[in-house]
């Protein structure tokens, strides 16, 4: 078993066929000097993230500066934020059907050439709004190939007993970015040309880029007279959640968790003002320590590596919604302790969502995962306007304050009622995810 995952080529492939008859799963032993291999390409790809996010701070300040305008930040939101739900299932269906690691280098490197592009324009003071927005589009959209590539592929890159170390390090890589992503970019645009701070991001995706040239990736790949058509592979995605019943319940949670978490990002600066009678300051200082937060629950996760990772899902994502009603039933002189209960709401949650990452990456087939993992992320994409849409009037009616108490309570009690489910609290426990579900992908397992 060993031996398939050395490879003295540049090849990733693994083919799925009838003749074979044995298939690495996800989680199995992936070879000597994983932990090389899995460090170089984890680390080139956070060079990558941190220096995009960077780079979209630069982007959204120019904007700001230039046109002081809202609905020009609201548009370069829908830029940067719906391509990449939109087009997240196509994404998924390319990272099961092609390369990963192809698809992985050709989103970087697409994203560097919409920089060098920017950084030609800002350097012969031709930039509109528009090459700004378009640019953004881009590169969501490329984050759509991206994301589902590397989440799939990290199950093939360590073994099943770093699967849960490996999700709470993606966690904490996330909650870094948070933190750092607003100082670093307002120090560079504060020593250096806006045209030049991104040339940064240029960099970080040649660094992120040349892990993968190095090392492959292994990937069970499907043979192409074994493969059908986009809309079947999409649904064979959505099929193959909805016909595991523990699954189905748990994106059901999940984009129920975020109808009410993704909202009080985009409203904590009104119960800020509004309750606490804070200004900007105050707003930096609470979403900093959410980034804290973030970066403490995935060292937690990484450090404990749960076994019972249903629990910490389900306590994870109650505590993270109770929390956040907390925060706004501190007495308006207090906010040093809506600061607190923020930061503890941020730190119980990735607590929750790692290990709901690890459990996709160990019961669902490497094959499927391109598919399950996008689908979970347009969920997501399409639950945050969604939430925020309802959220608006339910506050203009009750008041900001008292819609973060509502739907933080209603939050948590969705997410206490998977304690109630046997289906849920058993994936844990369950056998191959294919045992389970009618599809024709089955593949033995080792």
């Amino acid at each position: 078993m060993i031996g398939i995952f050395q490879y003295p080529s540049m090849s990733d492939e693994l083919t799925l066929s009838p003749t074979q008859p044995e298939m690495p799963a996800a989680g199995d032993d992936p070879g000597p000097r994983w932990r090389v291999r899995f460090w170089a390409i984890f680390g080139g790809q956070a060079s990558s993230l941190i220096g995009s996010a960077m780079t979209q701070f630069v982007l959204l300040w120019w904007i700001t500066d230039t046109t002081g305008s809202v609905s020009a930040l609201a548009t370069a939101g829908l830029a940067a934020l719906l391509p990449q739900a939109l087009l997240g299932p196509l994404g998924g269906i390319w990272a099961d059907r092609y390369s990963r690691r192809f698809i992985m280098i050709t989103a970087d490197m697409i994203n560097a050439l919409c920089m060098l592009v920017l950084i030609a324009l800002f350097a012969s003071d031709r930039v509109e709004l528009w090459h700004i927005y378009t640019m953004m589009f881009v590169r969501s959209a490329m984050q759509a190939f991206q994301q589902p590539a590397a989440a799939a592929s990290t199950a093939m890159l360590v073994p099943q007993s770093f699967l849960p170390r490996a999700a709470g390090l993606n966690q904490t890589l996330y909650g870094i970015m948070t933190v750092a992503a607003a100082p670093l970019g307002a120090l560079a645009i504060s020593i250096m040309p806006t045209g030049t701070a991104l040339s940064i991001d240029v960099v970080t995706a040649v660094i992120g880029v040349l892990p993968l040239i190095v090392y492959p990736i292994p990937q069970r790949r499907l043979l192409p007279h074994q493969r059908r058509g986009l809309w079947q592979e999409f649904t064979e995605g959505v099929l193959t959640v909805w016909r595991n019943p523990a699954l189905r319940r748990l994106y059901a949670l999940m984009g129920a968790v975020i109808l009410v978490i993704m909202p009080s990002f985009t409203l904590m600066p009104l119960l800020v003002k509004e309750h606490f009678g804070g200004g900007p300051q105050h707003v930096a200082i609470i979403e900093s320590l959410g980034g804290v937060g973030m970066i403490v629950g995935g060292v937690a996760v990484a450090a404990i590596a749960p076994k019972r990772r249903i629990v910490w899902v389900l306590a994870g994502f109650a505590l993270s919604c109770f929390t956040l009603a907390f925060a706004a039933l501190a007495p308006g002189d207090m906010f040093w302790l809506a600061v607190f209960w923020w930061t503890v709401s941020s730190i119980v949650f990735i607590m929750g969502q790692a290990p709901f990452t690890t459990i996709l990456q160990t019961t669902v087939p490497n094959e499927l995962q391109g598919r399950v993992l996008s689908l979970l992320g347009t969920i997501m994409g399409l639950a945050a306007p969604v939430g925020l849409a309802i959220a608006t009037p339910l506050g203009d009616a009750i008041g900001v304050r008292w819609l973060f108490v509502s739907v933080g309570i209603a939050g948590g009690l969705v997410s206490l009622l998977g304690f109630l489910s046997p289906v849920v609290l058993s994936i844990d426990r369950s056998a191959a995810f294919s045992e389970q579900t009618d599809t024709s992908l089955k593949s033995p397992r080792t």
